[in-house]
């Protein structure tokens, strides 16, 4: 598991404390019914805090799982180590 991985399961792990990391890894708004407009506003924000980025608001219905997140993550890297 890559540190961006594991820094990511920390701010699910922050919002869902329920779920183990295993559980955390395969989780989604769809699986989870903890996980209402609350939980995805709080977790955008640890996000955006965690990983110092800006998600822009109309791609916030889209990170609906930790998966989703993770996949987001690794665009926005890619994208700031082209304009470097």
């Amino acid at each position: 598991m890559s540190e961006r991985d594991i820094r990511l399961l920390r701010c699910f792990a922050s919002v869902f404390p329920e779920l183990s990391p295993e559980e955390i890894r395969i989780v989604s708004s769809q699986s989870n019914g903890h996980w209402d407009s609350l939980s995805t506003v709080t977790l955008t924000a640890l996000v955006q805090e965690e990983f110092n980025i800006e998600i822009e608001p109309e791609v916030v219905p889209e990170l609906d799982s930790f998966e989703a997140f993770r996949a987001y993550l690794q665009k926005s890297d890619s994208c700031r180590s082209e304009r470097l």
